[in-house]
């Protein structure tokens, strides 16, 4: 991340437009995203042309734009060997005839440069059917060796234009990778991109660590440590790895998150057999206790304004879900199915809670609304676990546990309307994951 440009050149910004069918509309081609059966968009998307100095990058960035679309379940790619056309100069006019003869409703055409150590990656997204370009004159610029992370951001582009909504792909997770048997997992932070690529170890294994959580500008997590012999608090730097307690008072802190502006941390405490959640903040050290009660009141999560915190309590006699405003005033339960609720997330467009929920011997991860209504559940399992937003809040990724004794954690995501389950590959057991929001 250090070495990447931080200004990308967009020669043209795409604006979202409204979201509606699969067809053309007022002469836009969209594609629909609700609770019905989606059929994916058929989109071609030939190798990028290869530039100078571009011939190693152009079907790896063309692969990985692919795998970032057709990933999403919304659209499918035309394989290349039903191709009728082959894109080998990028200014050509684009035979139209020929994609639509195979059923392409959107076409990607790009063009790839390498001077310099510095990588171009031009690109078009045109509208088969209304055969013209809906985004021209699109490229972007970085250091070659962050070819993935353009990819990446081609890929949120072209989401962005025919969604209607903000990508996800240029974003990272942070989790906990585990390693050894089930009475003695090894357990250290680690570092990927939101597919599993680039994964990059933080921590070793000589402490336990949980809960990771990334700071809003993505360079900083919150997560809890064993190391000094009970649950503390840290803080680090993904990329240099500096560090520090947040709270060395008396008493074990787990359970952070930071606040939306980055600023604040809020967590929880326990001291003396009560455990209750704080605001601290970062800078000054300050603490401030927002609940007060005799109950376990833990994983706590702030509204995408800051206004309000969802978080989960026993307070009402059962493990269930309650908001309160920023400074601990106004509590209210919000969770009114059976069974528990716990690890409540709050969606970064702010109109949703993902949740783990356990009823009936089973774990499921779910989303309401924050009044609590229109509950889903979204995935069921012997131990689901730990929700936690893509950036544009279309996708919950968390973890999956298998039981007995080789019982072992792994990553999944799925969409908000229960679709597109899907296993994050990873080379070791994982646990506990955080999205960070889209990178600079």
């Amino acid at each position: 991340m250090k070495n990447f440009l931080k200004s990308f050149a967009i020669a043209s910004v795409i604006a979202a437009q409204p979201i509606s069918v699969f067809a053309q509309d007022e002469g836009t081609l969209r594609i629909t995203i609700d609770e019905g059966i989606i059929e994916p968009m058929p989109i071609a998307l030939p190798t990028f042309v290869a530039g100078s100095g571009a011939n190693e990058y152009v079907q790896k960035v063309t692969d990985v734009i692919i795998q970032d679309l057709v990933g999403t379940g919304l659209f499918r790619a035309i394989p290349k060997d039903a191709h009728i056309s082959t894109i080998t100069d990028f200014a050509a006019p684009v035979e139209y005839a020929n994609w639509k003869a195979i059923n392409a409703d959107a076409l990607v055409t790009g063009n790839a440069t390498n001077a310099g150590g510095k990588l171009t990656l031009q690109f078009r997204l045109h509208d088969v059917t209304g055969q013209r370009n809906i985004g021209e004159g699109m490229q972007f610029v970085a250091g070659s060796d962050s070819w993935r992370r353009m990819a990446h951001k081609v890929a949120d582009v072209i989401y962005a234009r025919l969604t209607g909504e903000e990508g996800y792909f240029d974003s990272r997770v942070v989790y906990i990778a585990e390693e050894g048997p089930k009475n003695d997992r090894k357990k250290r932070l680690a570092v990927m991109d939101y597919d599993g690529a680039n994964i990059r170890y933080l921590t070793d294994s000589n402490s336990i660590v949980l809960a990771p959580r990334f700071s809003p500008n993505a360079r900083e997590i919150v997560y809890t440590s064993y190391e000094t012999g009970q649950p503390t608090v840290f803080t680090m730097n993904v990329d240099t790895l500096a560090r520090r307690a947040l709270d060395q008072t008396p008493g074990m802190t787990f359970a952070p998150r930071f606040s939306p502006d980055g600023t604040k941390v809020v967590m929880s405490l326990a001291d003396r057999g009560n455990t209750d959640i704080y605001m601290m903040d970062i800078q000054s050290a300050q603490k401030t206790r927002l609940t007060d009660s005799a109950a376990i009141e833990t994983a706590p999560s702030f509204s995408p304004d800051g206004s309000q915190i969802v978080f989960e309590s026993d307070r009402g006699g059962g493990q269930q879900i309650y908001i309160m405003d920023a400074n601990g005033g106004g509590v209210r339960k919000v969770s009114n199915g059976n069974g528990n609720y716990g690890t409540p997330v709050w969606s970064p467009r702010g109109d949703m809670i993902a949740f783990t929920k356990m009823v009936n011997g089973r774990f499921h991860i779910g989303v309401m609304r924050t009044d609590g209504s229109n509950e889903k559940l979204l995935t069921a399992s012997f131990l689901d676990e730990g929700p936690t937003w893509s950036p544009n809040g279309r996708v919950v990724m968390f973890f999956r546990e298998t039981p007995g004794e080789s019982g072992a954690p792994s990553l999944h995501s799925v969409d908000i309307t229960g679709r597109n389950l899907k296993k994050i590959p990873t080379p070791t057991f994982g646990s506990d994951p955080a999205w960070s929001n889209l990178l600079d």
